[in-house]
């Protein structure tokens, strides 16, 4: 969904987490500086002479207009010019018996250039974040595990090129193929590798290239998904090696905007159905009550073909709450998702009611990202998906 980094007030706080290392202690975890062409183009947040300048933020960061065509596998790569981006992974895999749902999102946040201009090593264009999370379905358990660092030294980056993020073993890369997506990651107890293969064309979010957000120029990101990835690969929970396949979703979204004052936070659903259509809803929660006009979605049929949704062609229904004991945040709890127009309603519960995250790394941002069960009215499980919940516990800080 949009906006998964914070906003500027909390990017600050992010700054000096991820900055405020030494380079003494930093010299410990520095590699060989791979190739990142994000970390030696030139300033690319700088608008080019004779350009629109109304195409740029103030800080010169290039805004989400239209029309925007993407292009694959080019759109895969970073896009630096843009101050803020994630690559954003759910699934679910299996191991005999034994059933897991697995996050992880990397996410690239642009410096101010003057900053980044500082002609030293260990200064840095973009922060890079990751988040992993495990849920062990089958013994209703959730973990997780965040990280920062600066884009310097070989630590962490992100390629304009080609699709390669990386904060130290933690990456995500595309083969030569152009198909296959390699995942790296790990948290408390657990790490994962998988291979990924999309079984569908990307499903392309909005108008024009363009995913509304408000009202406002440049207030909206370029968002794309992989709706439908065949996964195989190895987990490792606990010491035990598991060779594991299923399927999973990817979010790809990059922009230069923030949510404004008028919005409280968001909820987010993707679904994949057992009859080979996925479904993409969200709805912004606006802070004086109600939802942000402009939320929509996009169903994608079994062919790959896409119908996209605004808000008055779905409903999302709450059907329960749950409770943090750590942050006290109030979460909806199970939920009917209703697209009329395509005869769907499809009930979704939580497989473990708590995966509450609070990132440390993003100076304590909390939110609830977890895997559901997707059923069809009183039939069995019809499919599964992801939801994520922010705001929660005050203003979302995005």
């Amino acid at each position: 969904m949009t906006a998964r980094v914070p906003a500027l007030a909390t990017l600050a706080a992010c700054a000096a987490l991820a900055l405020g290392a030494t380079p003494a202690r930093d010299a410990a975890r520095a590699r060989p500086a791979r190739a990142s062409a994000s970390a030696s183009a030139p300033d690319a947040a700088r608008a080019p002479a004779g350009a629109d300048a109304a195409a740029f933020d103030s800080l010169g960061f290039r805004l989400a207009l239209p029309p925007y065509a993407f292009a694959f596998p080019g759109d895969h790569a970073s896009h630096p010019e843009y101050r803020t981006e994630w690559w954003y992974f759910t699934g679910h895999v299996t191991s005999g018996a034994r059933r897991f749902g697995y996050e992880l999102t990397f996410f690239r946040v642009g410096l101010p250039r003057a900053q980044a201009s500082r002609a030293s090593a260990w200064a840095a264009r973009d922060l890079v974040f990751v988040h992993a999370a495990l849920t062990d379905e089958s013994r209703g358990r959730f973990r997780y595990g965040d990280a920062a660092r600066r884009a310097a030294l070989g630590m962490a980056g992100a390629d304009a090129a080609r699709e390669h993020v990386w904060l130290e073993a933690d990456s995500l890369a595309l083969d030569a193929d152009g198909v296959t997506h390699r995942l790296a990651g790990h948290g408390p107890g657990f790490s994962l590798a998988l291979a990924l293969a999309s079984e569908k064309p990307p499903a392309i979010h909005g108008a024009d290239g363009v995913s509304a957000k408000g009202p406002g120029r440049g207030n909206a990101s370029h968002y794309y998904s992989l709706t439908r990835l065949a996964t195989r690969g190895r987990l490792v929970v606990d010491g035990d090696t598991l060779a594991v396949e299923g399927r999973s979703w990817m979010d790809h979204e990059f922009a230069s905007n923030t949510l404004g004052a008028t919005h409280a936070g968001w909820d987010w659903f993707s679904v994949q159905l057992d009859d080979g259509r996925e479904l993409m809803l969200y709805q912004l929660r606006l802070a004086k009550g109600g939802i942000e006009p402009l939320s929509h979605g996009t169903l994608v049929r079994a062919d790959g073909t896409t119908r996209a949704l605004s808000l008055a062609d779905f409903r999302i229904e709450t059907t329960g709450t749950w409770t943090s004991p750590r942050t006290g945040a109030r979460y909806p709890s199970g939920w009917v998702l209703r697209v009329p127009a395509e005869r769907l309603a499809i009930a979704l519960e939580p497989v473990v009611k708590d995966q509450e995250l609070v990132a440390a790394s993003m100076g304590g941002v909390t939110y609830w990202e977890g895997s559901v069960r997707a059923l069809a009215g009183a039939t069995p499980v019809a499919g599964e998906g992801y939801v994520e919940l922010t705001g929660y516990t005050g203003r979302a800080p995005y």
